[in-house]
């Protein structure tokens, strides 16, 4: 016979177990409540503290910065947040971009806050026009707005009845701007008229902006408690507490940016340039041609954002041209000569302005040039050094040579062997460009070649 406790012990385990458990799943149960109730309260604590989205507009005004402040005024309205602020520094830049960005800046359903900042920046040419747009106008220490009068888009000055159209149509737009947002309509005037600038602490004197403020914190707190008039009516700007967010460009935003610089995009013409012609000159390279189709088509995007001189661009295309034609043609160096006198010619007018942000940097024509002179000199040295090592030997060395293809031979064309172009004639069917040759003989100064 068993002994009595043990049959008794068995079931007091199982109870204290099944009590146990049921103390855990409570505790467990208060946390998961306690938890959520702190996310809840988190959320919430979230949604009530407002928010300041911060654009960093610096650069020349473009179809690129106008779709980075597009972008983020859009941010701004779904999230309701308090202001926008747009961080201007601006040289100036396209009227058309200038005008898309007031058109967003009108259209906006948050207020929208142009600061030109930080100390040192300007607000000039379409900056003024940027600025004097905003729900609200600030500007930094050591800051300066104005100097809008219209150039043409080649930067050259207007003149004549045109210059009159021109600039009545910018007083009436800069003026209807600056009434909207009670701004001293008559300092716009001058500013268009005649380029008059003013620095921030006389432009909040003449009510040019509406105050001044010494850093992106400082802005913050002297906005609350100001109204802007939004298309849906009045707004007042509540920033007590607000959290400070910049809205960065994207990658994509940050490289079309970039090479809408006209450095930038003449650099990649002559990359282009350079690229295609070295395929040409090895066909089947494939690397070369990838690279300058991808340069071209970028530096022909970044030049559609420039005010460019056709006349310019076509000197360019001749002088590219004529270097290609050196491969076919024996001109003992004349035609590159003439591609070089092309090349320069077009890259000082390629953008001609007054204005420093929209012009080519001298050295930088300077060295492009010289490089494609020395470049094609040399090569035009060496085919002619080729030739004269030629002609001692005797036409007899030629053959039993290899070479290339440079046009169809159906059944005359041109091949390059041993570094200089030659007629030739196949003695064996059509040869295609591309396809090596082999000398079988030479009669004057036409090779007889046949397929390898």
């Amino acid at each position: 016979m068993l002994p009595y406790t043990g049959g008794v012990s068995t079931p007091i385990r199982r109870g204290s177990s099944s009590i146990a458990g049921r103390l855990v799943r409570a505790v467990v149960a208060l946390g998961l409540v306690a938890v959520g109730w702190g996310l809840l309260g988190s959320r919430e604590t979230l949604a009530a503290s407002p928010v300041v989205l911060v654009l960093i507009a610096k650069g020349a005004v473009t179809p690129v910065m106008f779709s980075f402040i597009d972008r983020g005024i859009g941010e701004a309205e779904t999230r309701d947040a308090a202001a926008v602020v747009i961080q201007l520094d601006t040289p100036g830049g396209l009227d058309s971009a200038m005008r898309d960005i007031v058109q967003r800046i009108n259209a906006s359903r948050v207020p929208v806050v142009v600061y030109v900042g930080p100390a040192g920046a300007r607000a000039a040419s379409a900056g003024a026009f940027i600025t004097m747009a905003g729900h609200v106008a600030a500007m930094a220490p050591n800051t300066a707005i104005g100097a809008a009068h219209p150039v043409a888009g080649g930067g050259q000055q207007i003149s004549g009845p045109m210059e009159d159209k021109v600039v009545n149509d910018a007083v009436a737009y800069i003026r209807g701007t600056a009434q909207a947002r009670g701004r001293n309509q008559e300092w716009a005037e001058r500013a268009v008229r005649e380029s008059i600038s003013t620095s921030w602490d006389r432009a909040v004197e003449e009510r040019v902006v509406d105050f001044t403020a010494r850093d992106l914190q400082d802005l913050v707190r002297q906005l609350h408690g100001r109204r802007a008039q939004l298309l849906a009516g009045e707004a007042e700007i509540a920033t007590t507490g607000a959290a400070v967010e910049r809205v960065e460009m994207t990658f994509l935003e940050t490289f079309l940016f970039a090479i809408s610089d006209p450095n930038v995009a003449y650099l990649l013409l002559s990359v282009a340039m350079l690229a295609i012609f070295l395929e040409l000159s090895n066909p089947g390279a494939v690397l070369p041609g990838i690279v300058g189709g991808i340069c071209l088509l970028t530096a022909l995007f970044a030049l559609g954002m420039l005010p460019v001189n056709i006349a310019g661009l076509l000197l360019i295309g001749l002088g590219f041209l004529l270097f290609v034609a050196e491969l076919w043609v024996t001109s003992h160096g004349m035609l590159s000569v003439g591609g070089v006198i092309s090349l320069g010619l077009g890259s000082l007018i390629l953008i001609n302005s007054y204005t420093p942000y929209l012009q080519i940097n001298r050295w930088l024509i300077a060295g492009v040039v010289g490089f494609f002179a020395t470049f094609f000199f040399f090569l035009v040295g060496v085919a002619l050094r080729s030739r004269r090592r030629g002609a001692l030997r005797g036409s007899t060395a030629l053959v039993g040579m290899r070479g290339l293809a440079r046009t169809a031979l159906e059944p005359e064309g041109t091949v390059l062997v041993h570094g200089e172009l030659w007629t030739a004639r196949a003695e064996n069917g059509p040869i295609q460009p591309g396809e090596q040759v082999l000398v079988v003989e030479v009669e004057g100064l036409q090779l007889h070649v046949t397929r390898v």
